[in-house]
């Protein structure tokens, strides 16, 4: 397995695919980059997911965070954009991720995004990539 910043996605059988159970994944070392200053911006992006039948591999989510860090984003778009891949490789039962970015203007913004979507409770089907079918 490679050690660069990568967009693939690993994943693994849920080994209890009959139970609910949570997993929860911190990352306080991500970094992308303001589109309009360049300068770069600093988050820590949690993940939590009920799987369904596939689990993300750990170090393949390392690797997909950190490919992020040159890139400009805006906070809202670079959260919902991380919601829609995860999804896709991994099609959980339910997700949240949320961007806690570091104050910028005297202000913190957090942005929180669910897979489904809490505002329907419809269990939409993730995005489909082209790449991976």
């Amino acid at each position: 397995m490679s050690t660069s910043p990568s967009r693939s996605l690993d994943t693994f059988a849920n080994p209890n695919v009959g139970r609910d159970y949570v997993i929860d994944f911190d990352c306080p070392e991500f970094t992308c980059v303001c589109p309009l200053t360049g300068q770069p911006d600093f988050a820590t992006i949690r993940i939590q997911y009920i799987p369904d039948q596939k689990c993300l591999e750990m170090k393949s989510l390392k690797l997909f965070l950190w490919s992020f860090r040159d890139e400009g984003h805006f906070h809202e778009a670079v959260t919902n954009q991380i919601l829609d891949e995860l999804t896709t490789a991994c099609a959980p039962r339910w997700m949240r991720v949320v961007g806690f970015f570091n104050v910028r203007g005297g202000m913190r913004p957090i942005i929180t995004v669910e897979y489904p979507d809490p505002m329907t409770g419809d269990r939409v089907s993730p995005p489909v990539d082209p790449l991976r079918s």
